[in-house]
């Protein structure tokens, strides 16, 4: 297993009730990782606990970098959660630490 962060690094923001989450791969070899890997499915398995769904998956293949809009995400939007911390900023952490299974010679950064 590998986790995302040893393959990119990701942007986070937010607007409303939407979560908007990139990977930018550090290098060709990760990005082939993580585009086959990191799918709509294991995102939205990792942000059960914090997002309703849906995912939409967004490639960027000229940046090596997937987007990931994460719908129903911040219990109403910022403005209105009662979260301590509900800004979609922070939800990269949780991108980061997904693990995905790594059938490449990649050894990570």
């Amino acid at each position: 297993m590998i986790k995302v962060y040893e393959l990119g690094h990701s942007r986070a923001g937010d607007k409303g009730n939407t979560s908007n989450v990139s990977v930018i791969a550090y290098d060709a070899a990760g990005w082939d990782v993580l585009r086959r890997e990191l799918t709509v499915e294991r995102v939205m398995q990792a942000y059960r606990h914090v997002a309703a769904g849906p995912v939409t998956r967004y490639e960027l293949p000229r940046m090596r970098a997937l987007n990931f809009v994460i719908e129903n995400a911040l219990g109403g939007g910022v403005t209105i959660s009662l979260a301590m911390d509900a800004h979609g900023k922070t939800l990269s952490y949780i991108m980061q630490d997904i693990a995905l299974p790594d059938q490449s010679s990649h050894t990570g950064r």
